[in-house]
C-alpha cells in the first residue's frame, strides 16, 4: 500500500514539474525579464553564432526604403508610393523561450516598417471579427457583408472571406488606384495579356497580391465600422502590454466615409508605402500571444480555434494559411527544420517565427530574406 502511495506521489510530482517547466512567463508593459540560454540547456556559443550570422547577413537593399520599394517592384506598371515610408535601421532580433528573452541583437526599440508581416496582423482582425460574430463564418460570401461595388460581377460574388485570407480569391478590379492584374504581374506577356487573363475559380490558385489584401482590409473596416488600428490597439496590443510607438497606415487616397466619419482603410503591407510600423519587442509580444493560442496570462484575447485554423495549409497553397506562412513541404519549405513551424514574413527580411512545441518565438529584422532558413537552422542547432 505504501508503495502505491509513493508511486502516486512521484507521478503527481512529475506531472507538476512538467507543468511548471512549460509555464509561460508573460512580460509586463515596459519590462521584459531575461534569462541566459544555459538556463534552458541551450548551447550559448552556437546561439551566439546564429546571432552573429544574422548581423553579418543584413538585407542588401537600400536603407532608404522608398528607394528599396521602387527598385523591388519596378516591373509593375503604374506602381506608385501612396503611403508613408521610413528609412530603416540595421539588423535586430529577439529569441524568446518560455516567454523569457534569451537573446537579442540590434536596436529592438526602433520602430521600422515591417511590410507583409502586417498581413498576419490583418488576418487577426478577421479572427476577432469571427470570434465576435461580426462574420458568422469565413466561408460566407464577402459581398453579403460589403454591398457596395467592390464585389460586383459573377466572379467576385463567388469570393468568400476564406479566399481573401488565403490569397486565392483572384478578385478582379481596382482599389485605391491599383489594379489587381498590375500587382506582381507574370514574367510573360504584357498589359493586354494581364488585363484579359482568364480568371481562376476562387479558392483554387494562390497568388500573392497586395491589391486583394487591401480589399480584405477595406472589407474588414466595413464590418468593424471603426479603424482597424483602433481595433488592434484595444483588442490585442494594449492587453499584451505593447508600447505606444507602433502605427498602422494606409494610403493618402484610402480615406472612406463610414457612418459619417472619415476613416483610413489601412494597407496590408508596405508594397506602396504604409502598413505597420513597429518595433521588435512589440512583434515578439504578438508572437508570444500566438505561441499561447491567443491566451495572454489567463485572458483569451483571440480564440484558440482561430489560431489553429490560421496555421492550417490552405487548399491552394500548402505553405500558406490565413496570411501566415507554414513550413510544410512545398516551395517555401525550410528543409531540416520542424514542419510545425509557422511564421509571418515581410519584404526586406522581417520575420516572426513561432514554434509551439519548443515554446519558442524568434523575431528577426533586416536579414537577407534568402538566408532565413540558414539562420533558423543555426538557432535549432543551439537547441
Amino acid at each position: 500500500m505504501k508503495n502505491k502511495y509513493l508511486i502516486v506521489f512521484l507521478y503527481l510530482l512529475f506531472v507538476t514539474n512538467i507543468f511548471v517547466a512549460q509555464q509561460t512567463y508573460f512580460p509586463e508593459q515596459g519590462n521584459w525579464k531575461e534569462k541566459t540560454p544555459s538556463e534552458f540547456k541551450i548551447d550559448t556559443q552556437k546561439l551566439q553564432e546564429a546571432i552573429q550570422f544574422a548581423k553579418d547577413t543584413e538585407y542588401s537593399g537600400a536603407k532608404d526604403l522608398r528607394q528599396a520599394i521602387l527598385k523591388g517592384f519596378e516591373r509593375e506598371p503604374y506602381h506608385k508610393i501612396l503611403g508613408l515610408t521610413k528609412k530603416r535601421g540595421g539588423p535586430a532580433g529577439l529569441i524568446i523561450k518560455d516567454g523569457y528573452i534569451i537573446a537579442k541583437w540590434g536596436d529592438v526599440d526602433r520602430v521600422d516598417m515591417t511590410f507583409s508581416v502586417t498581413k498576419s496582423y490583418l488576418s487577426t482582425m478577421a479572427g476577432l471579427a469571427v470570434d465576435k460574430g461580426l462574420i458568422p463564418s469565413v466561408d460566407d460570401h464577402t459581398y453579403k457583408h460589403i454591398w457596395d461595388h467592390t464585389f460586383d460581377g459573377a466572379h467576385n460574388k463567388k469570393i468568400t472571406w476564406r479566399h481573401l485570407l488565403t490569397q486565392s480569391s483572384d478578385w478582379s478590379g481596382q482599389l485605391w488606384g491599383g489594379y489587381d492584374w498590375a500587382d506582381r504581374p507574370p514574367r510573360e506577356g504584357g498589359i493586354d495579356d494581364w488585363k484579359l487573363r482568364k480568371l481562376n475559380e476562387p479558392g483554387t490558385v494562390f497568388e500573392y497580391n497586395d491589391v486583394r489584401v487591401n480589399v480584405l482590409a477595406y472589407s474588414l473596416l466595413n464590418v468593424w465600422r471603426k479603424p482597424l488600428p483602433q481595433v488592434l490597439k484595444e483588442k490585442i496590443m494594449d492587453p499584451i502590454g505593447a508600447s505606444t510607438t507602433w502605427r498602422w497606415y494606409g494610403y493618402t487616397n484610402s480615406w472612406v466615409n463610414i457612418d459619417g466619419i472619415k476613416m483610413q482603410s489601412v494597407s496590408g503591407g508596405g508594397h506602396s508605402g504604409g502598413g505597420l510600423f513597429i518595433n521588435t519587442l512589440d512583434h515578439a509580444r504578438f508572437g508570444l500571444l500566438f505561441l499561447n493560442n491567443g491566451n495572454w496570462n489567463g485572458k483569451q484575447l483571440l480564440s484558440k480555434e482561430w489560431i489553429q485554423e490560421a496555421a492550417k495549409p490552405s487548399q491552394a497553397n500548402p505553405n500558406y494559411g490565413f496570411m501566415w506562412w507554414l513550413n510544410q513541404k512545398g516551395n517555401r519549405h525550410w528543409a531540416g527544420l520542424p514542419e510545425h513551424l509557422y511564421y509571418a514574413a515581410g519584404f526586406g527580411g522581417n520575420f516572426i517565427v513561432i514554434d509551439q512545441k519548443q515554446n519558442l518565438v524568434v523575431v528577426t529584422r533586416w536579414l537577407e530574406p534568402n538566408q532565413i532558413d540558414e539562420f533558423m537552422t543555426k538557432v535549432y542547432k543551439a537547441l
